[in-house]
């Protein structure tokens, strides 16, 4: 399946611009030292961000991206609240993490996040609130934003093709709940069409 997605709403960057910690958390995930230099050769230059920003990994040519496994995720994500919905095809899966992760796969690795044309990266800023023994905190949190209207293509292989019916009610689900960081407050929610 050759699919594009369109953004709907603003997608916020999701990678610690820090090097120290994407590198300490993406040790903690893969044991592929290439795959690790890689991710970090991705990050934006310094001096484009403060450490403390959620940023888009950027292409050779300074593109932002996105990598193969975020969409992976967000498809587990989806299909885990799927399941919740007894009429969804989602809900009559089992195991549905280990068939994302062995017969369904996403293409290429990295996968440009195209702009329309006059718009670029900007910047989100929002309050994170979180309950602690000494009460409320707050905090800011800030990330890269692409624009609403900016797009991906990647391609889908499903080994079985009886899962791209739920390839395509995850996507779907996508109008509802999209990629990136706050999804919740709707951003990243997308629309998709399958491409020739």
């Amino acid at each position: 399946m050759k699919i594009k997605l369109t953004t709907l709403e603003h997608m916020l960057g999701t990678q610690s611009a820090n090097p120290e910690i994407h590198e300490e958390f993406i040790s903690a995930k893969a044991n592929d030292g290439e795959k690790i230099k890689e991710e970090l050769a991705a990050l934006p230059g310094q001096e484009l961000v403060e450490k403390s920003t959620t940023v888009f990994a950027r292409m050779p040519d300074g593109s932002p991206q996105l990598w193969d496994y975020q969409i992976k995720g967000f498809f587990k994500d989806a299909c885990g609240m799927l399941t919740r919905v007894k009429t969804t095809k989602s809900s009559t899966i089992k195991a549905y993490k280990k068939i994302i992760d062995g017969l369904i796969f996403v293409s290429p690795r990295r996968i440009k996040i195209n702009l329309q044309e006059g718009e670029k990266i900007g910047h989100c800023q929002r309050p994170l609130r979180g309950q602690t023994a000494q009460g409320e905190r707050i905090a800011l949190a800030n990330s890269e934003s692409v624009p609403a209207g900016s797009w991906v293509e990647i391609e889908v292989d499903c080994l079985d093709p009886k899962h791209e019916m739920l390839v395509e009610e995850w996507l779907n689900y996508g109008r509802m709940r999209g990629l990136g960081q706050w999804r919740n407050s709707g951003a990243g929610r997308f629309s998709w069409e399958i491409v020739k």
